[in-house]
Formats: C-alpha cells, structure tokens, sequence
C-alpha cells in the first residue's frame, strides 16, 4: 500500500492482474492534485494484507475497508478500474457511507460473466498464460497507436509498461481465481450506491478488453452516474493518457464538491 500526495483522498482500486504497479502513470498524475492510496489485491504475496480463501470475492471488498481505516480516512473518492470496479462498485453498495465519490475506469459490471476467451484460459491458467500474453500486443495495438500516433512516442511508452509488468508480474493463477471468485459472488444492487458516479471508457472501438457498452451499463442503473469518454484511448486510459484521466477526476471532484 502506498499513500502520496496531499488533498483530496483518492483510493484507486487495482485491475484483475492485482498489482498497483501497474497504475504508476495515473498514480504519478494524481498525486500532483490528490491524496492518493494504492494497494495490491490482498491475496497477492507483496500486498501486506491477510486474506481467507474461504471469503471469495468478499476479501477484495473487506480490504478496502481496511485501506481506509490504515489511511486514517473515514471516507474517500474511489476510483476502480477494470476488474477493481466490480470490487469498488461493491463496496460503495454495501458501505456508502465511506464513500465520497465512485469512478469506474473501463470498469466490468455487476451483471458480468466470463466469456468464450475467458473460459478458455480458465482451463489451464499456467498453461495457456504464455498464448495469452502473446496475443495481448494484437489486442492492445489499435488503442496504443491511437494514444500514440508517433512511433517514438509508442516504443518509449510500450517499453516503459513492459518494464513496469516485469517488475510486478501478475499470476495467471490468481486471476483465473479471481474470475471464478467474481462469477460465483452475489453482487448488492447498484441502486445502493449513494453519492456522484463517474464512468470513464476510451472509445468504442479502442476498448478490446471491456467493451464500452458494458461499462455504460452502470449509468442506466445509477440515477447520480454520467459518463466521460477518454478520447484516443481504449482499455489502458489511466497509463497511456494519465493526464488526461486526471483532468477527467479534476472536473468530477470539482463539481460535486
């Protein structure tokens, strides 16, 4: 867990790979505005959190609790992206009262369910782990073009993010166990989340992880959410136009303080 910054409390909520590290370019942007918390998923080893294998997805939903209460915050702005909005959306449901405000960054709704692609990883994780990150690049190249229409500029930047996944490798393990945790968990009603609702997406056709219009389903079922698109971006937003994410909480924060 890290705590930088000063300001307004922000808690940001990793994706399924479970790792903070990998949110280092939003993390950085933030942190010029913001109090920002970061924290790895509690079942990953270098997290610092305990966690109950018996609990489920509920772990990830307590550990933020136990974020705040380490933090010394009573309540704060959390950002959730990916996979880490499922868990933020859950606990702004069951607690709200700890919650000032809740972004969804290309975030997975409540209604998800693993697809074709999923399950077919979920039958041998460590097996087909080297298939997966092999086609992650063919995945990702429509939107880092778009964010980086410089070939200079998005060599640096690949680079730059391939050492930050070497450094905080994600276990293909963990996150085919998190996608079991998720599919057998009973989500609370999005309609108990009290407070301002931000869901930020890239573009339509940029997004090849969690598609736009899955993350739009949020705002048809929370009266308080509006959504921002995040222009030339698709999945990876928060990293490949971290200033432009912050601008996005900037305007957020500013008008529903």
């Amino acid at each position: 867990m890290i705590d930088v910054g000063r300001g307004e409390p922000l808690v940001l909520v990793p994706g399924f790979q479970g790792r903070w590290e990998w949110m280092r370019p939003a993390v950085a942007r933030l942190a010029d505005h913001y109090r920002v918390i970061a924290y790895s998923l509690c079942d990953e080893r270098t997290s610092g959190f305990g966690w109950d294998p018996a609990l489920g997805f509920d772990n990830y939903v307590r550990q933020i609790g136990e974020v705040l209460d380490r933090a010394g915050l009573q309540r704060a702005t959390l950002v959730g992206v990916s996979y880490g909005g499922l868990i933020a959306a859950e606990f702004a449901a069951r607690q709200p009262e700890r919650v000032t405000r809740l972004v969804l960054a290309s975030a997975l709704t409540t209604d998800w369910h693993p697809g074709r692609h999923e399950r077919f990883y979920l039958r041998a994780p460590r097996l087909l782990s080297p298939i997966f990150v092999a086609t992650a690049p063919v995945r990702l190249q429509p939107e880092v073009r778009a964010a980086f229409p410089r070939l200079g500029d998005r060599l640096r930047f690949m680079a730059a993010q391939a050492w930050r996944v070497a450094r905080a490798p994600a276990s293909p393990h963990r996150m085919a166990r998190r996608i079991r945790w998720a599919e057998a968990h009973h989500f609370a009603a999005l309609e108990h989340v009290r407070g301002p609702v931000l869901v930020v997406t890239g573009e339509p056709g940029l997004d090849r992880v969690v598609p736009v219009e899955m993350s739009r389903r949020t705002v048809a079922r929370v009266r308080s959410a509006r959504h921002v698109v995040l222009p030339r971006t698709g999945h990876l937003g928060i990293v490949t136009k971290p200033e432009g994410f912050c601008h996005v909480i900037d305007e957020f924060v500013a008008g529903t303080a």
